[in-house]
């Protein structure tokens, strides 16, 4: 249920709306179905924001982003509609002129490279139609920027594992090489934990390469794959992998199949995002850490963002209402987007949120952010080591 203040701002934002026509046809699910319990044509005075997603196969996206986004903006009078690229460059680009085509007056884009959706990204603007670069950066100065610290998520991946791991053989999954957050954001994190220094001083040694081995798409099967191969490499050298840095939950799940498959253990491995399947194998001691990014928040920001927006399509530095996010995550910077300086050098305005790293002795955040249930997180755990959150 929304809050009592985020019901408040979202009954003004609906009489600010009216100010925007609404040309879309109605709510639509990723693929482009109508969406369950949707809006149908939408409100006539309401303004339609179009979100364009890369993928929908990670559980996060259906679960908590796309929900918040939804009601935010429905609850606003404004209409969603979204499309489901599946991992595919020139789709993605098709979907965004099809959102386009049905009025979108907003567009929340979770890009699938940052640089081939560029021409999709054009033609938004040039249709004057404003841009939210949704949990992964486009270098460009005129979009709005919303996503959570991805830096202090692989500082809090690289910190959990170090700190139980200070000296030994490491393995490095990354994501898919088109995302920033996967090449520069989170292991600039882990730089900043003190894992470059402790390669530097010989305390740690990389098993797979410095640059460790990326993952197309984030895949949890190619992840699966990549690791495998790494620990036959480790068995046939007779050395033994100590900790795995994963950049996020579908990698570590690919991580935790190979480490089952050949029967090796499980050293202590990171993740991110807080899918269920990870929090019950950090609950089952397969995962050591998992940053929790409250995604019902970010789809809370976004959606509030978006009806800003179309109602002033030209004020990118705008202001979410207090109240509206959590404040466990809320930015540290505050309500007011503020400039973040890009890795190419390019300032945009952004909404910055606070992840939460999780650890058996923390998980009962998760199930006290509706995140998941106590019965999905201690499925298959013994009684006799499980976490606090499981007794």
């Amino acid at each position: 249920m929304l809050s009592r203040k985020v019901a408040t701002f979202l009954a003004s934002a609906a009489i600010v709306m009216g100010a925007c026509s609404n040309t879309g046809g109605g709510s639509a699910a990723p693929g482009g179905s109508a969406a369950p319990g949707g809006s149908g044509g939408g409100a006539a005075t309401g303004c339609t924001v179009g979100v364009s997603w890369n993928n929908f196969q990670q559980p996060r996206w259906a679960a908590h982003d796309q929900p918040n986004i939804k009601k935010t903006v429905e609850a606003g009078g404004g209409t969603y509609i979204d499309a489901d690229a599946n991992l595919v460059n020139e789709q993605q680009l098709s979907d965004i002129d099809t959102l386009i085509s049905k009025g979108a007056k907003v567009l929340i884009l979770l890009a699938q490279d940052n640089k081939a959706v560029l021409p999709g990204l054009k033609k938004a603007q040039d249709a004057g139609i404003p841009v939210i670069a949704y949990d992964r950066l486009i270098e460009d100065p005129n979009i709005l920027y919303i996503t959570f610290d991805n830096v202090l998520v692989g500082k809090a991946e690289a910190d959990a594992v170090i700190k139980k791991v200070p000296k030994g053989n490491y393995v490095l999954i990354k994501g898919d090489p088109g995302d920033p957050n996967a090449s520069t954001f989170l292991p600039s994190g882990w730089d900043q934990a003190g894992l470059k220094d402790k390669v530097a001083s010989g305390d740690i040694k990389l098993l797979n390469g410095p640059d460790g081995t990326f993952t197309d798409a984030w895949k949890t099967e190619k992840a699966q794959s990549n690791m495998e191969a790494i620990i036959d490499k480790a068995v046939s050298d007779g050395t033994k992998i100590d900790a795995i840095l994963a950049e996020n939950d579908s990698t570590a799940l690919g991580v935790v199949g190979a480490l089952t498959g050949k029967s090796y253990g499980y050293p202590p491995l990171s993740g991110q995002d807080g899918d269920p399947a990870n929090l019950n194998n950090v609950a089952l001691g397969k995962q050591y850490v998992d940053v929790f990014k409250n995604a019902n928040e970010l789809g809370k920001a976004a959606g509030a963002a978006a009806l800003k927006l179309c109602a002033d399509p030209k004020t990118l530095a705008l202001t979410i209402p207090d109240g509206l996010v959590d404040k466990s995550v809320a930015p540290t910077a505050g309500l007011t987007a503020t400039d973040f300086k890009t890795p190419g050098g390019v300032t945009v305005k952004s909404f910055i949120l606070q992840p939460t790293p999780l650890t058996a002795d923390t998980l009962q955040t998760a199930i006290d952010a509706g995140q998941i249930s106590k019965a999905d997180l201690c499925k298959g755990v013994d009684a006799a080591t499980a976490p606090p959150a499981c007794k």
